[in-house]
């Protein structure tokens, strides 16, 4: 049985479904964004330096990014690429990075945002295996670029493939390693006999360093010490976190994860505060 099926349970004695939180966080209670209707299918989002001030995404559709403070309406645009299905974004080092679902990543000047037509694009295909890729995150301090695959064809069962990139000063990328994500220790910790594991998007904890996986098929948050070992699962409850594709932190240690929306549901961003 998927673990999305399985993370959620109910007691025998009928007490609520249980949804766990990492330690310093509420996933019950959140602030919630809506996003306006040309971020419906809001996926990747980031933030420059953990500035909270303004947040940089895209949605899977149309090769844009764009950059907003919460709560207000006024959205700039930038286009970078054509219609596409791009997952995730990150900024690092004057650069803004975007991942498409095939592996291809996407990188320009972070000078060129808020222009209509963003100058300086360049395209890396060919660098990561075939597959389904939709988790991005960038280190400021060592410049590397992280990359997890949502489905490749060369993993196994009982792992998911992680890909490392360094950023360079000209805003290309090389080769820096791998890493993989331990789906058997996933399965231990959440007492369940098989996963079918679906990462959505990755961060890490600017603090702790703890890795933060999200998997919207499984409605799951995994946690993951600075080696990818396995901490925690938690559950996700489906009625906030309806199509959770994005997350990021700021440098105050609060939690951001975006939700695509749908024909009925606008998509959303929820904040979640931390606290000592």
């Amino acid at each position: 049985m998927f673990l999305a099926l399985m993370l959620v349970t109910i007691a025998c004695n009928g007490q609520p479904k249980v949804y766990t939180s990492p330690q310093g966080y509420d996933l019950n209670k959140p602030q919630v964004f809506n996003m306006p209707p040309v971020l419906n299918e809001i996926s990747g989002i980031a933030f420059l330096n953990g500035n909270n001030s303004l947040i940089y995404a895209e949605e899977d559709e149309t090769g844009n990014l764009y950059t907003f403070r919460l709560g207000d309406k006024n959205i700039r645009t930038t286009n970078f690429g054509k219609h596409g299905d791009y997952e995730d974004v990150a900024v690092c080092k004057g650069y803004v990075i975007l991942l498409r679902s095939d592996g291809v990543l996407f990188t320009f000047p972070l000078s060129e945002v808020n222009k209509p037509q963003a100058g300086k694009v360049q395209k890396w295909g060919n660098i990561l295996p075939q597959g389904e890729f939709e988790g991005l995150y960038a280190d400021q301090l060592s410049s590397k670029l992280y990359v997890l695959c949502k489905s490749c064809s060369d993993d196994s069962k009982s792992a998911s493939s992680g890909f490392i990139f360094q950023l360079q000063p000209d805003g290309s990328v090389k080769k820096a390693g791998n890493f993989s994500i331990n789906v058997k220790a996933i399965e231990k910790i959440a007492d369940v006999k098989k996963v079918t594991f679906r990462p959505s998007a990755i961060a890490q904890n600017p603090i702790t360093k703890q890795w933060y996986i999200l998997s919207s098929v499984n409605k799951a948050l995994i946690q993951a010490d600075a080696q990818w070992n396995i901490q925690q699962v938690h559950r996700l409850d489906p009625k906030l976190f309806k199509q959770p594709e994005g997350i990021a932190f700021d440098s105050a240690q609060n939690l951001y994860i975006s939700n695509e929306g749908n024909n009925i549901n606008s998509g959303t961003i929820l904040k979640f505060i931390y606290h000592k």
